[in-house]
């Protein structure tokens, strides 16, 4: 597995990949030390930074999130048709796939590739909800603000 860490505004992050495709993104700086030239991982970082300055709405990068269980990846390929700048409930989230919102905050807090699976994007029914990337809540509140102009 390779991967590529990188300081960001919303502070470090490391993106991970194997086999041509992005397998997760965590907060911090990564184990590996030397710089890598690994195409996937390099136009990711791009991307990512693209994104955060408002320059990206869309991102288009080779991705592998089989690692999580049958429901987690039914949940997570949901989440990628949330356009940049909408929300989505927990509930209708669970709707579109046939489950109740309960196992489907499980899962989006399990989602190991987050602002690309952007997760970000679903909201409790009376409130924001909870986040487990980055900073939590404060995060998701910057994300949201970024894309649209969420202020609750």
């Amino acid at each position: 597995m390779s991967e590529i860490s990188f300081h960001s505004p919303i502070g470090d992050i490391t993106v991970f990949e194997f086999d041509g495709k992005i397998v997760a993104i965590e907060k911090g700086w990564g184990s590996n030390n030397k710089s890598l030239t690994n195409e996937v991982l390099n136009n990711t970082k791009e991307q990512i930074l693209e994104f955060l300055m408002m320059k990206r709405t869309v991102f288009n990068l080779p991705l592998d999130f089989s690692s999580g269980t049958e429901f987690q990846q039914k949940v997570w390929s949901e989440l990628l048709k949330v356009p940049y700048g909408e929300t989505i409930t927990y509930q209708e989230l669970g709707k579109r796939i046939g489950s109740h919102q309960r196992p489907i905050g499980g899962a989006v807090g399990k989602n190991p590739i987050p602002l690309i699976i952007p997760c970000h994007r679903v909201l409790a029914k009376n409130g924001i909800g909870g986040f487990s990337g980055f900073e939590g809540v404060p995060t998701k509140k910057h994300l949201l603000n970024m894309e649209c102009n969420y202020d609750k």
